[in-house]
């Protein structure tokens, strides 16, 4: 197999479950949030809306309205140091599909800069809570949108295990 800086990247990529509580630097934070909006969106809409969060207060906060709508005591979505959350407008075409692409771009980005992530699915669907939806609301998520998925940013506690490939390949 071929490889280079960015295969090397992706390939090396782990998500990260355990942060150690050091503060990501906010101009980490701009240049993860810049790759985010470069990523591929259908038919180059560029939907997104990104709202970076670094104050630990508000991502507690968000978290413990999370932990409550799913019934879960302590969720802390991992205690990261920082997050990205990423919406598009409600039934916006290949919101889903476009948001997914800017995360993923986030996560490799974040990863080159030796930054952990772990993508934070709980939110989808959720925006009707009132209290996720005060929260949301709070920290600048534009009426109308939905969140597809939280980008949880910060320096690994403990290294990551490396799971074996199991999905299929079929070479036609």
């Amino acid at each position: 197999m071929k490889t280079n800086q960015v295969i090397d990247t992706i390939l090396s990529r782990r998500s990260v479950r355990s942060f150690n509580g050091e503060p990501v630097c906010h101009e980490d934070m701009e240049t993860i949030v810049e790759c985010g909006r470069w990523a591929p969106s259908a038919h180059n809409r560029q939907g997104w809306c990104f709202v970076a969060v670094e104050k630990q207060e508000s991502i507690q906060r968000l978290a413990q309205a999370v932990g409550a709508a799913l019934g879960r005591d302590g969720y802390d979505m991992y205690h990261p140091a920082a997050i990205v959350i990423v919406g598009h407008a409600q039934d916006a075409p290949f919101g889903r599909e476009d948001d997914g692409c800017a995360l993923q771009n986030m996560f490799l980005a974040a990863h080159s800069l030796g930054i952990g992530s772990v993508w934070i699915n709980q939110l989808q669907g959720m925006e009707s809570d009132p209290a996720i939806k005060a929260e949301l609301n709070r920290l600048g998520l534009p009426a109308g949108y939905e969140v597809h998925g939280v980008c949880a940013l910060g320096y690994q506690k403990r290294s990551a295990s490396v799971p074996a490939r199991t999905s299929d390949v079929v070479w036609a």
